[in-house]
């Protein structure tokens, strides 16, 4: 498996497996994710992969397919008035293939995330994770991330 930055030829991949997430997410909050939704269309998803702040990681399997990716955001937090000034790097979504789970592709994505943010400096690794999908709390916990911050919710 070799991961590097996505390209463009790359994008019918991605999408695929953007739809797999939106897919979890649905089921797991009818309420709040359409059903049958595109969270990018193809124009943003080649805009984004220009973006060096905005850096995807692609895994592609042995028959050149992608196994997963990794959307990032390079985050810069200059003279806020209470926070201190870092630089972070903050998963924006990772994802692995339903037919490729279990294979530790995942880890080894969010091992190479992990490198790259200190590589570029950065102090710290943020995500959110949406509390309905158990399977990826699970994954980012074995990880070893714990919580920062929590968003909590009332139906109303």
């Amino acid at each position: 498996m070799i991961i590097r930055n996505a390209e463009e030829k790359d994008i019918a991949g991605i999408n695929v497996l953007l739809r797999q997430v939106l897919d979890v997410h649905h089921a797991g909050r009818p309420d709040l994710f359409r059903a049958q939704a595109k969270k990018y269309d193809d124009a943003q998803l080649a805009q984004i992969i220009r973006d060096p702040d905005k850096p995807i990681f692609v895994a592609i399997d042995e028959l050149g397919e992608i196994a997963g990716y990794a959307f990032c955001i390079v985050q810069r937090r200059v003279s806020d008035p209470i926070l201190t000034d870092i630089l972070t790097l903050y998963i924006d979504d990772l994802c692995v293939a339903e037919q490729c789970r279990g294979q530790r592709i995942g880890r080894t994505l969010y091992e190479y995330v992990v490198q790259y943010a200190k590589r570029i400096g950065c102090y710290n690794l943020t995500l959110n994770v949406w509390a309905c999908n158990e399977n990826a709390m699970r994954f980012y916990q074995n990880c070893g991330l714990t919580p920062q911050k929590i968003g909590m919710e009332k139906i109303l």
